[in-house]
């Protein structure tokens, strides 16, 4: 047989660079995929494992402060030994590559002092540092079976691999902070400022939501309303931190009420709050209501100015929605601010259901 043609090896290194440009398309279209992180990384070495004849890829990450190894995502033909995390830089290739940031070929694992065998038919190893910018989030980790298999081309190739993995960590990484900082001021909005205990917006949203869950099983709901006996009169007597400082006592009254049955407590508005209880029949909740200004005037929070005693206390009104009711939000609201003021107008520091 005569020597290989000039055109043959011209051809076959045209047909490996298109092979090395397909997968790098699959490994980006892999890296802009939404998703988990490690499912994002498991599909691109899930590609590099079905393209090319290599034993095992992986991609090891450091953790936040990238000091060690703290977790790999492999796939490949081969198992590899299970590692033990967090892994320490000061050992193996992989450390060595994190710690000098600069790709590592090691053409015969047997003459490398930090190789740390997985599997004992592996032959060569390439490691490239997986940076974006000036973070190194971990190391690309490609173990063939073949000493000469990482030639240029295929480093070159590895290089990019770990730019685009870099890549796609880093706009996953952002993509979960944007989703917790999102959930983070979602919760904010739905909380007030002054008491901690939920607003307005987070009581309508919770209001509606009770009456679909409750009603087709048919089980009751209370409603109560309580507001500050003489409120003005308290701010302009002793001041209004003095105001503020009762708000946020009673909203945690009014918060223990609600957790003792599963319900909600929020600030209504100015001095008057809101309590949702789940599975309340009229007696219940006339109780659970008697109860919650009992605790309040329990309170003992001075009010000199008060027409209903010596101390804070509150009137409330609620409403009952029975298993056949069928009034919206807005009517039980009217209904539980009619009871509120029948209770103000029968002296304060009453309830009326």
């Amino acid at each position: 047989m005569g020597e290989p043609d000039a055109s043959d090896t011209d051809d076959r290194g045209a047909g490996d660079r298109v092979t090395l440009q397909r997968i790098l398309a699959r490994v980006s279209r892999e890296a802009l995929q939404d998703g988990a992180l490690e499912g994002v990384l498991q599909r691109i070495v899930d590609v590099l494992a079905a393209e090319l004849p290599v034993a095992v890829v992986s991609i090891i990450l450091l953790d936040e402060s990238g000091d060690v190894f703290v977790q790999e995502v492999s796939a490949g033909t081969f198992d590899l030994e299970p590692a033990i995390w967090p892994w320490p830089l000061d050992r193996g290739a992989a450390g060595r590559c994190a710690r000098l940031g600069a790709p590592q070929l090691i053409v015969d694992v047997d003459a490398d002092a930090d190789y740390v065998a997985g599997n004992s038919a592996v032959r060569s190893e390439y490691l490239v540092p997986i940076r974006h910018r000036t973070r190194l989030h971990g190391v690309l980790n490609i173990e063939s079976t073949d000493p000469a298999f990482f030639d240029a081309d295929m480093r070159e190739a590895f290089d990019a691999v770990g730019d685009q993995i870099a890549g796609a960590i880093h706009l996953t990484r952002i993509a979960a902070a944007l989703e917790d900082a999102n959930a983070r001021l979602q919760r904010i909005s739905m909380v007030d400022g002054l008491t901690g205990i939920a607003n307005r917006r987070a009581f309508d949203q919770a209001f509606d939501a009770m009456l679909r869950r409750l009603r087709p099983g048919g089980h009751p709901m209370a409603l109560l309303l309580a507001d500050v006996d003489s409120f003005k009169a308290l701010n302009d007597t002793m001041g209004h931190l003095h105001g503020d400082e009762c708000l946020r006592a009673i909203a945690g009254v009014c918060a223990g009420a609600a957790a003792e049955a599963d319900g909600l407590a929020a600030r209504f508005g100015g001095e008057e709050f809101a309590v949702l209880l789940p599975a309340l029949d009229a007696e219940t909740a006339w109780r659970a209501a008697e109860a919650l200004r009992a605790r309040i005037e329990a309170l003992a929070l001075p009010h000199p100015a008060s027409m209903a005693a010596q101390v804070v206390t509150a009137s409330v009104g609620g409403v009952v929605s029975g298993p056949d009711d069928t009034r919206e939000a807005r009517a039980l609201l009217d209904v539980a601010d009619r009871a509120l003021y029948a209770a103000k107008a029968s002296g304060r520091n009453r309830v009326r259901i």
